[in-house]
Parts: structure tokens; C-alpha cells; sequence
């Protein structure tokens, strides 16, 4: 399935339904008087929010969506029927922004959230509505309004509990093929990935949760460049970032670069993202073979203050440990928002101080 993130679309909803001018002949009813009906409603079209959709790709070659019209009213006081609402179904994640100023005008967060986009006209009143005392026999009719018309563009932000961020060959897709039924394209060269993959990981008995396989960030990734900022948008409804670090192509005499340049590229495109609780994976600890080397870098994320263990994707070491810190994390998380305080920010990220790491990891 072709992933699609960033559409723009013209949605057109029903004019409203002619009112209708009559009046009553009937054999035996002499003055029968005025009976035309009124006109039908215009239907809306109306996104909704649903959960089994994770991509546009529905709004990739068509462009222009219409509802019905409302019919017209007729005789014997028969109103028209209203015209049925046109319902395009958008993941959760879809945010609605005005085509000129890109203004936002929705944001569409929770499966079954709805917002209308236009508004079907309304129908138009019969002449038996005009009747009144010094109007007897009107011969006119309402015609019927037409319908509201838009060009919106959608952006898709994906809903993930954990994104993994990092330099193209991180591991990223790797790693989250080892943990989840997720199968992103895997190679040995850089940008493998193109698009988002979302992976459902489940640990334990606790709840499953989503992981978000974010494409590599280069340089300059907050300014477009590589489409990073089509990239970067799907890491801000992110409720914890797992920092992934090629621990193999570390140089000792600055090891925290990668580190810094990825938050300086977050930290470019929102204020919001350095701030989010955060994890570092130092992964292909398989092709590191000194022992005090990859201990001297482990000391140094640990003086970040962010959890940091050592992993491998690919052959399967330390991802227990790895999900056993994330699954605590969004409990906290969650258990923090239950109870309305603000989520975990920087600092500990989301690990109290009395808090132990799992048995045989590296936590700082």
C-alpha cells in the first residue's frame, strides 16, 4: 500500500432544492388554494476520523468530492427530499488546513471525530409558506441556496506512542521489524526507507503500543532538505522518542555528535520536540568488539541523563530491556495524565530516581 501523507482536495457540498409553486385543483374543492412544497436540504460532506486507515492514498487521484443536491418540493405540500451527506473517511491523524493560509481548521485526533467541511444549502420554501392574510394566492417560490464549496489541504501526522529517530543506516527499520510484525524494506545503504512504517509491540502483559520507524534525518532536514519536515511532522504526536545511535561509527573524541545533531534538527523544526521524554539506543553493539571502548561510550550518553542502553537489532540483543524501559515510560505517562499532571519532560524522562533499570541492561 502506497503510503500517502499531504493531499489538497475541493470538497463541494448539495445545493438546497427548489420550493415549488402549486396550487390545489381538485374536482368539488373550489378556492383550493396554494400547496407547493418546500425544497430539500443540500447534503454536506463531512471527514471523519477512522482508525483503520493509515494513509491519503484514497484522495491521491481524485480531487474533487461532491454531495447530493436536495431535491425540489412539488404539489399537495410534498417537500423535497434533503440530498444525503457525502462521509470521507481520513486516519486518525488528519489535520485539516485552509489551502491559502494554510491555516489550521481541524484536528482530527480521536476515531469517530467528525468536522464538516461544507455545508449543503438549504431548500428554498414552497408558496404555501407565503400565505397570510393580505396574501392569498402568492405565485413565487424560494429557489434553493447552493451548497458551500472549500479547497483544503489534508496532512497526515501519524499517532504513534514511540517514534525512533536517527541517521539514515541507524537500524531503524531493523529494529523495528525485530519487535514488531512491521516489514519495512531492510538494506545496507542509506534512505532504505522512504515513508513511515508503524509497528504494533507488544511486551508482556502490558498494553500493546505503536512504534513509528521515522525515515533517516540528514543536515538540514528542519529546513526540507532530504523532505525532512514531511518527515519531522510524524514525530510531534510522538509520546516518546527513542534516539537510535550507530554505536560502530562513533568517534571517541566527540561521540554525542549524532545525538546533537538530530535534537538540532528537532529543535529547528519545533520547540516541542527537544522537550519530549526520550530514549538513546546505541545500536550494532555486535560490530563493536572492544569492550572498554563501547563502555567509554555508554558513559558518555549516560552523562545526558537519558535512559541509554545497547542494543542490536539485528541479532536480537538487549530488546527486552529496550521495551521493558519504553512499556514503563508510557505507563507512567500514562498514570501521569490520569491523574492530570503534565507528561514527563526532560531530565530522568519519565524514570523516577528509585527506579531500577531491567537486569542485565544499560540504563543510565
Amino acid at each position: 500500500m502506497k503510503f500517502v501523507d499531504e493531499v489538497r482536495i475541493r470538497v463541494q457540498a448539495g445545493a438546497g432544492g427548489n420550493g415549488c409553486v402549486s396550487f390545489r385543483r381538485e374536482k368539488y374543492v373550489p378556492r383550493g388554494g396554494p400547496d407547493g412544497g418546500d425544497g430539500g436540504r443540500g447534503g454536506d460532506v463531512i471527514l471523519m476520523a477512522v482508525s483503520n486507515k493509515h494513509t491519503l492514498l484514497d484522495f491521491r487521484y481524485r480531487h474533487l468530492f461532491r454531495a447530493a443536491s436536495g431535491r425540489h418540493g412539488s404539489g399537495q405540500n410534498r417537500h423535497g427530499r434533503g440530498g444525503e451527506d457525502l462521509i470521507l473517511e481520513v486516519p486518525v491523524g488528519t489535520v485539516v488546513k485552509d489551502s491559502v493560509g494554510e491555516e489550521i481548521l481541524a484536528d482530527l485526533t480521536e476515531p469517530g471525530q467528525v468536522w464538516t467541511a461544507a455545508g449543503g444549502g438549504m431548500g428554498g420554501r414552497g408558496n404555501a409558506r407565503f400565505v397570510s392574510s393580505t396574501r392569498q394566492v402568492p405565485r413565487f417560490a424560494q429557489d434553493g441556496q447552493p451548497g458551500e464549496e472549500a479547497e483544503v489541504i489534508l496532512e497526515l501526522k501519524l499517532m504513534a506512542d514511540v517514534g525512533l529517530v536517527g541517521f539514515p543506516n541507524a537500524g531503524k527499520s531493523t529494529l523495528i521489524a525485530a519487535v514488531s510484525a512491521a516489514r519495512p524494506k531492510i538494506a545496507d545503504y542509506p534512505f532504505t526507507t522512504l515513508v513511515p512504517n508503524l509497528g504494533v509491540v507488544a511486551f508482556g502483559d502490558a498494553p500493546p503500543f505503536v512504534m513509528a520507524d521515522i525515515p533517516g534525518l540528514i543536515e538540514g532536514a528542519h529546513e526540507g532538505v532530504g523532505l525532512g519536515t514531511r518527515f519531522l511532522r510524524h514525530i510531534e504526536r510522538t509520546r516518546v522518542l527513542v534516539h537510535l545511535v550507530d554505536v560502530s561509527e562513533l568517534d571517541e573524541d566527540d561521540p554525542l555528535r549524532p545525538l546533537r545533531q538530530i535534537e538540532r534538527e528537532l529543535a529547528g523544526y519545533s520547540e516541542e520536540l527537544p522537550l519530549k521524554v526520550s530514549v538513546v539506543a546505541l545500536n550494532k553493539a555486535d560490530l563493536v568488539f572492544d569492550e572498554e571502548k563501547l563502555e567509554r561510550l555508554v558513559a558518555a550518553y549516560r552523562e545526558t541523563g537519558r535512559p541509554t542502553l545497547v542494543i542490536s537489532a539485528l541479532a536480537r540483543r538487549g530488546l527486552p530491556d529496550l521495551l521493558a524501559v519504553l512499556t514503563r515510560i508510557l505507563h507512567s505517562a500514562e498514570e501521569e495524565e490520569a491523574d492530570g499532571a503534565a507528561p514527563p519532560g526532560a531530565g530522568l524522562n519519565g524514570l523516577n530516581d528509585d527506579d531500577t533499570p531491567p537486569d542485565g541492561s544499560r540504563v543510565a
